[in-house]
């Protein structure tokens, strides 16, 4: 192997060797604050897809954005291998309305958004005005924005989000066929747990959430693991942290048995 493929396949074993991922740990604290890193690549990472992935294409759309994140700046969204993942319990629930929790900049969406049937809608919510407005021309690029909608809000928000959901985008009791969950790890459960409330949820509607080892939803993973067999049927998919092979993560694929 000569000195280029060995550097390669050394970045994609050790993340920390990566600029990006230095940068993304000094921006850290910026990115929990305003959901951005704060060195404007999640900007150039639409400016990237526009250029040079092909319209009306997700699976284009998806490759431009897996490579930037791995060739230029490192990107949390769940990243090519955590994605299957997620194409896998989309295809099995075969939903109708399907939520998002955490937009960023459309990734998920679109992996979502190209497994629809006709007639179903997915609806992502996502706290920071930019990201939504990049995801949304992502989504554009993709030819998706018919059946994927960015809200600006978050369910913690005293109401306001939920109540828009409800009255603008359809949601209501026993509505929801599937949740995506890949924003604060701190809300996994207060969110789930206010969408529960509201009645949104039936028997059979499923629930991902990314993150739950790195940086980790312990909250969330207890009340699972508490109430498996009760109120939830889960499985535990081990996989890594995005675009690397080193860091370990999990993936929870939740039921609801109502």
């Amino acid at each position: 192997m000569d000195d280029a493929g060995f550097g390669a396949k050394l970045r994609d074993r050790v993340p920390f060797v990566r600029w990006s991922w230095l940068r993304l740990g000094l921006g850290m604290p910026n990115l929990l604050r305003t959901g951005q890193v704060g060195d404007g690549r999640e900007a150039a990472l639409r400016d990237h897809v526009l250029a040079h992935a092909t319209a009306d294409d997700p699976d284009s759309v998806l490759a431009a954005i897996d490579d930037f994140a791995r060739r230029r700046s490192m990107l949390v969204n769940i990243g090519d291998e955590k994605g299957l993942l997620l194409d896998a319990a989309v295809r099995a629930a075969e939903p109708k309305l399907l939520l998002e929790l955490g937009a960023y900049c459309g990734y998920s969406a679109v992996r979502t958004g190209r497994l629809l049937a006709p007639g179903a809608r997915l609806v992502s919510v996502e706290f920071n005005p930019a990201n939504a407005e990049i995801a949304r021309a992502v989504l554009a690029h993709a030819g998706l924005d018919d059946r994927v909608s960015v809200v600006v809000g978050r369910l913690g928000d005293g109401g306001a989000t939920m109540h828009k959901l409800a009255t603008e985008h359809g949601f209501g009791f026993r509505a929801v066929d599937f949740v995506f969950i890949d924003h604060s790890t701190a809300a996994y459960l207060p969110d789930l747990r206010t969408i529960l409330a509201a009645g949104w949820l039936h028997p059979g509607s499923a629930v991902v959430a990314d993150n739950v080892k790195v940086p980790g939803a312990p909250d969330y993973l207890r009340y699972m693991r508490e109430q498996e067999g009760e109120s939830w049927h889960t499985v535990e998919h081990r996989a890594h942290v995005e675009y690397q092979s080193l860091l370990r993560d999990v993936v929870l694929e939740s039921y609801y048995l109502g």
